[in-house]
């Protein structure tokens, strides 16, 4: 099938790859030049596993890239629009370039072929009702086109394998031809002939083969994306609460987790404490779908509590900061971490930098570390805030060694060397990748979250202030 996917950013970026190694022919569209000439000369604007390859197999041949929006409807049978929809000051979606794109596609849309023009953008419920009404308001013909809601779902770092191997795949039409269409997009994967090929995408651990696919209206296609991103921020943040109690009462969250996890009601999957969520879903999603929720008269209040203990949590890790080294003006930290979660540069609405901000204002010095991320932060961020090149160069005579970001490496550290590394061996870890006694046998004053803060040698955490005890003495 001919597909047009509207928008290159981080949604139509790896939908566009996956269609076009489903076997479709795909069309890429932006309004932003630099960006298709970089796309075209063989460039990947973000950092996810398996996008290079996708984008490698199939750049001029499969998928193509155009700035001629038109041209792309008319030879297309379904348009995935993929634009921006960033939160407005009052904490609803904007929805202006989903506005825009619908009144410009409407000349292209003929009455001689059938489109389907489906939101792949994160958008309220109501959405393509408005969307069909502008189209048909700039004069196309209501039976060439019908409009529908096909939501993704797909994690930053892993987006790629999410998309190819997914739990599965909502299609929101509000008739059965749309819904043909689209169960015709989806065939490789709802058949399982993609998974036969020997260049397929290798599997991960976890999926459902073949993917199952559900066909809903479209406003209730547009309601579980909202309400899904709002669960897992919901779960986020009741685990995060959890662990204040822990730490209140002596208890260790991890044994709670696994306690809650097994569950086969609740499930282990986002029951990770930490510094809380961020990146460009969750806070936006959940600020919208309460804005929703207002609109239609209902006051969701839970998701004002699951914003505010996000927030809190960021603060509960300050507090944690200024207990272990007792004043912060002066200090040297090192910090592992920058992007919202591990696997992606993403930074935006970062738990860590927001840190890294808060520290630097109470006059800390920082050297950081990240894997993929610090040159989207040196964009970002016009602060007095070193880099490294490596997690050991970071602690390098550090008065303490902070973890924000939950990469892979960080949580494979050789402990013998950071010790060596780190001028004080104090590791606050906002992402719980260690075991508390593993730490302590290293000799490191270790604090985490939801569990007991850890020291060596039988010191009480308390006397460790300001990284002054090591084994006892103070290192030289």
């Amino acid at each position: 099938m001919r597909i047009a996917v509207v928008g290159s950013g981080y949604v139509g970026l790896v939908a566009g790859a996956c269609f076009a190694d489903l076997g479709h022919d795909v069309i890429l569209v932006d309004n932003d030049e630099r960006k298709l000439t970089a796309l075209k000369n063989g460039e990947v604007p973000i950092h996810e596993k398996f996008l290079p390859e996708l984008l490698g197999r199939h750049r001029g041949n499969r998928l193509q890239f155009s700035s001629d929006l038109q041209e792309a409807v008319r030879s297309s049978s379904a348009i995935f629009v993929a634009v921006g929809t960033p939160p407005t000051d009052r904490g609803d979606a904007d929805l202006s370039y989903v506005e825009s794109v619908a009144r410009e596609i409407t000349d292209a849309i003929s009455i001689n072929e059938y489109k389907v023009v489906v939101e792949k953008s994160t958008v309220p419920v109501y959405t393509s009702e408005w969307v069909r009404r502008i189209i048909l308001r700039n004069g196309a013909d209501p039976d060439s086109f019908d409009v529908a809601s096909n939501p993704e779902f797909l994690r930053e770092g892993t987006a790629v394998t999410d998309f190819l191997f997914p739990d599965r795949i909502v299609v929101g039409c509000d008739t059965e031809r749309a819904a043909q269409v689209l169960r015709e997009v989806y065939a490789p994967l709802t058949t399982g002939s993609y998974y036969e090929r020997s260049d397929a995408i290798p599997q991960p651990d976890r999926t459902s083969i073949p993917a199952p696919i559900i066909v809903t209206s479209t406003k209730s296609a547009e309601l579980i994306k909202h309400a899904s991103n709002a669960f897992l921020a919901m779960k986020i943040s009741f685990i995060n609460a959890v662990a204040s109690v822990c730490e209140s009462v002596g208890a260790n969250v991890n044994q709670v987790c696994h306690g809650i996890g097994t569950d086969s009601r609740i499930g282990p999957r986002f029951l990770n404490p930490g510094i809380g969520y961020g990146g460009s879903c969750f806070p936006k999603d959940v600020m919208a779908f309460r804005a929703v929720a207002r609109e239609c008269g209902y006051d969701f209040r839970l998701l004002d509590e699951v914003m505010r203990i996000n927030e809190d949590q960021r603060e509960r890790f300050l507090r944690k900061v200024r207990s272990a080294l007792w004043t912060l003006r002066g200090k040297h930290l090192g910090v592992l971490g920058l992007a919202f979660k591990g696997g992606t540069d993403d930074i935006r609405e970062s738990p860590a930098l927001f840190l890294v901000q808060a520290l630097l204002q109470e006059g800390c010095k920082i050297t950081a570390y990240d894997p993929a991320a610090m040159d989207r932060t040196q964009e970002a961020m016009n602060c007095n805030l070193k880099y490294a090149s490596s997690a050991y160069e970071a602690a390098s005579g550090a008065d303490a060694l902070l973890i924000l970001t939950e990469w892979e490496e960080f949580a494979n550290l050789d402990l013998a060397r950071l010790n060596r590394e780190l001028k004080y061996p104090i590791v606050i870890d906002g992402r719980n990748l260690y075991d508390p006694e593993v730490m302590a046998a290293h000799g490191f004053t270790y604090y985490s979250v939801g569990r007991a803060a850890c020291h060596p040698g039988g010191v009480p955490a308390d006397a460790l202030k300001n990284g002054i005890v090591k084994d006892g003495a103070k290192k030289a």
